[in-house]
């Protein structure tokens, strides 16, 4: 098994204790697991505050950029966890992951939290993604 931190360039940095997603070869397979995605700009300011909506759409876009990175693509994707600051948000979050799985439809689970990390941030994306190597 061999592992590879994968980053963007001109992409908000990581904490120094994790990489941004990480590759993970097996067998014949390549694994790809991103960080939570979030609504944050290059500088780690909040982007869309207060619309969830828009919020998903940049954690979309962003997972889109480390999953290219990382040589896959949302197509790829095997498993969705869309973390929610407000459960009753997911009626606007969902036509915006129906968009980006349109054609692929991972597993999925939808969890309501009590806040993220990142103040203000109100949904974060948590995706594994498969390729052949």
């Amino acid at each position: 098994m061999f592992k590879e931190a994968v980053y963007v360039p001109g992409t908000a940095p990581g904490a120094p204790a994790y990489s941004p997603a990480l590759t993970v070869e097996v067998g014949d397979c390549k694994m790809i697991y991103l960080t939570g995605q979030t609504s944050i700009d290059q500088d780690g300011g909040v982007v869309c505050p207060g619309d969830v909506a828009g919020q998903a759409e940049q954690a979309f876009k962003l997972a889109e950029q480390l999953l290219k990175a990382a040589g896959a693509g949302l197509n790829d994707v095997v498993k969705a966890q869309i973390f929610l600051t407000d459960v009753n948000d997911y009626p606007q979050v969902a036509p915006v992951r129906n968009k980006y799985f349109a054609k692929n439809r991972p597993v999925s689970t939808i969890v309501a939290v009590n806040a993220l990390t990142t103040p203000g941030c109100k949904v974060e994306l948590d995706l594994v993604a498969i390729v052949k190597k």
